[in-house]
């Protein structure tokens, strides 16, 4: 075969390869929808900014952005622009991982800690060294509650900060799953409109609905109150003016007890093997911008201001600087499917990084006919 087209067969090769392995997108059967994803994945290169407005373009219509005026679409536009900036700083910062445009490209960093957040300031858990010591010697080299049964599909709070609220019963759902042997989806909202829980020692810590909580404090109400309903018979709205609609005769799940896990990584592993999944506080200013790989940012606040759901832990060989193999936790977020890698996040572990051993709490689940 001629070596010119020998190189050209073996290019396309390597395009088709690198767009089917992409980890936030996958293969696609429409070409014009696998072009538009690849294009996006590629504005975080030294030429971005050249074609913003085809970007902007492509993330409009695949993200179904419209908006009500031309003065309001010049706004975001330019935030748009601003946004691809900050990917391609990210990018630099963490090159294990991949960053572009998300559907909050058009979201100032304040908006979207606002909107999509909703974790309530906390200090550090002073009983941290508290939380029960468990066996590590016997730990799987790689964990996923997903191929156990104890994960319900990915949520979307929304423009709502009820993250905790998705953490919170994210861990219980597990919890009730490993008591019950039934994966029930629980109700956010009730926790939403119904808790108002407030940490004793953090003054202004109440659950406060779509303006912030607390997954311990969601936990404690949920002990005190009996349970929590399921989803289908108290769903989610992403607002909080509603009145409670608690219904004690519907209860899904119940708490046991809830504790606080030692800041060890190893610990931290064992409870998620043994216990379940693991509500996890965490900085979410690089989840802005995530679309997949492990991300291990040089430099991350450990300012916890989003919560989510700690799944699984594993492995990857990928790993461009150190050329070795990186440990990742496995992190469910509450920002639908069409985030990240359908849903899902991966972070280092190993360094505390932006905080993720920082807050890890487990729960555990009673039946409801014996709470």
């Amino acid at each position: 075969m001629d070596r010119r087209l020998s190189c050209v067969l073996l290019s396309l090769l390597l395009a088709t390869s690198f767009r089917c392995f992409a980890p936030s997108f996958g293969c696609f059967a429409a070409d014009s929808v696998a072009d538009d994803d690849a294009l996006i994945r590629q504005v975080v290169g030294d030429d971005e900014l050249l074609d913003a407005e085809h970007h902007f373009a492509i993330f409009k219509r695949r993200f179904g952005k419209t908006y009500a005026s031309q003065e309001e679409h010049d706004g975001r536009f330019a935030v748009f622009k601003a946004n691809l900036r900050r990917a391609r700083h990210h990018q630099k910062l963490d090159p294990s991982a991949v960053h572009g445009v998300t559907q909050f490209s058009d979201l100032t960093p304040a908006e979207f800690r606002r909107n999509h957040l909703g974790l309530k300031r906390l200090r550090l858990p002073s009983d941290a060294h508290k939380a029960p010591i468990l066996p590590t010697n016997d730990l799987p080299a790689d964990f996923d509650w997903r191929d156990h049964g104890a994960v319900t599909a990915v949520k979307n709070q929304g423009s709502c900060g009820s993250c905790w609220s998705f953490s919170a019963t994210g861990a219980l759902e597990g919890a009730n799953y490993l008591e019950t042997g039934k994966l029930v989806s629980l109700s956010e909202q009730q926790l939403v409109d119904c808790d108002h829980e407030c940490d004793p020692d953090e003054p202004g810590s109440c659950d406060s609905g779509c303006s912030g909580g607390l997954m311990n404090s969601a936990f404690e109400y949920t002990l005190k109150s009996g349970g929590l309903m399921q989803e289908k018979d108290y769903p989610y709205t992403g607002t909080d003016r509603g009145t409670c609609k608690f219904d004690k005769t519907k209860i899904a799940a119940s708490v046991r007890n809830f504790s606080v896990v030692s800041l060890d990584e190893d610990q931290i592993a064992a409870n998620l093997v043994k216990n379940g999944p693991l509500a996890v506080a965490i900085n979410a200013v690089f989840m802005q911008t995530y679309v997949g790989g492990v991300s291990c940012p040089y430099i991350c606040s450990k300012r916890l201001d989003h919560g989510v759901l700690l799944v699984g832990y594993g492995s990857s060989g990928y790993a461009p600087i150190r050329m070795k193999e990186k440990q990742f936790w496995i992190i469910k977020n509450s920002w639908g499917e069409r985030w990240g890698e359908n849903g899902f996040y991966k972070i280092c572990r190993g360094r505390n990084i932006c905080g993720v051993d920082s807050m890890v709490s487990t729960v555990a689940a009673v039946h409801p006919s014996t709470a």
